[in-house]
């Protein structure tokens, strides 16, 4: 049984709040996508209280679908970009 020793742990030191950003520079649109869905929530909250007949079952799958599609959406905006920064706008030598 061999332990492999020449693992960092640089990574262990970092805080909660660096992590997240260094986190956030690599894939930028991951925070975009958690604050896209935080607010969706927040709102479909706050639309409960006025929903009128619509059942409730009904307003909950709305508000899934509308969080999910801005999930989706930003995941989808980060693929792109990540793809761009990889393939297109490197220099070339």
């Amino acid at each position: 049984m061999s332990s492999n020793t020449d693992v960092s742990l640089s990574s262990y030191d970092e805080g909660q709040g660096s992590k997240f950003i260094r986190k956030a520079k690599e894939a930028p649109f991951v925070p975009i996508g958690m604050a896209g869905f935080a607010a969706i929530v927040a709102y479909g909250l706050y639309k409960l209280k006025n929903r009128g007949n619509t059942k409730m079952s009904v307003h909950l799958i709305h508000m899934r679908v509308a969080a999910q599609g801005f999930v989706v959406g930003a995941m989808t905006l980060g693929m792109g970009y990540s793809m761009y920064k990889e393939f297109w706008a490197k220099p070339k030598p």
